[in-house]
């Protein structure tokens, strides 16, 4: 069986894939469902560069959005030559700094590694994993066999989820196992 971080101290917002002009902008691909929040002017994240281990604090100064990405730019890196390093690096918010959610929604940090029990069949495994293919969310909950089951995230199979009790409730339709 996995092991689970429950609580990072980090959570990611984006990757910074390219940059954009010359001017100092880099492009990146937000890894958040609150962009608007996030990339206010302004704030502050946190850049890790892979092979670094202290992060970048940087502060917005201004972001827009082309195509698929939101294009950001950074007070005091004012040309190309100052981002070009930025590349591949990913940026972050610290843990405290979380948007509040509605009910019945959750950080994925939250749900992983939550055990998971079925009304019928009782304990199955934990979430190790989920997976975002469309309509729905799927939790992959990882057994003690080692084998695998894919629940959807849709009113009547996900009966109850308890972030402070630690346990998830699921109602599994006929052969999904």
């Amino acid at each position: 069986m996995k092991t689970y971080e429950q609580e990072p101290k980090y959570l990611n917002v984006g990757k910074i894939v390219n940059t954009q002009g010359i001017r100092g902008e880099v492009r990146v691909i937000a890894v958040t469902d609150f962009g608007e929040e996030r990339f206010k002017k302004g704030n502050q994240l946190l850049l890790f560069l892979p092979r670094s281990n202290e992060p970048i604090t940087l502060t917005i100064e201004s972001h827009r959005r082309h195509k698929n990405f939101d294009l950001l730019k950074f007070v005091g890196y004012d040309n190309i030559n100052e981002v070009e390093s930025f590349r591949d690096g990913m940026l972050k918010v610290e843990r405290d700094n979380l948007v509040e959610l509605e009910e019945n929604e959750f950080y994925y940090f939250q749900i992983i590694g939550l055990p998971v029990y079925d009304k019928e069949k009782g304990y199955l495994g934990k979430v190790s994993e989920i997976l975002t293919p469309g309509a729905n969310d799927v939790w992959v909950v990882e057994m003690e066999d080692g084998n695998e089951v894919l629940i959807p995230y849709i009113e009547g199979v996900v009966l109850n989820v308890d972030t402070k009790q630690k346990r998830i409730d699921v109602d599994l339709p006929e052969g999904l196992m």
